[in-house]
């Protein structure tokens, strides 16, 4: 695993979970992910932060638009 902090706006996995969100920013020892949907960020370790590959973030959008497609 790799300590490098992905840059603002990336997209980046939490290897602990295996959620996608966007960087959001560091605060202390973490980095803060929001889902892409929107919603509360959550820190994540570094060392538990990798960014995303090209088809993991496909995915992640994917799974997004089709719960928005499902709401009312």
């Amino acid at each position: 695993m790799t300590s490098e902090i992905p840059p603002f706006g990336a997209f980046a996995v939490d290897t602990r979970s295996g959620r996608v969100g966007r960087v959001m920013g560091a605060e202390g020892p973490y980095v803060q992910l929001r889902p892409l949907a929107g919603g509360k960020e959550w820190d994540v370790p570094p060392e538990h932060l990798r960014v995303a590959l090209v088809m993991e973030e496909l995915s992640a959008r994917v799974a997004e638009l089709n719960r928005q497609s499902r709401m009312p």
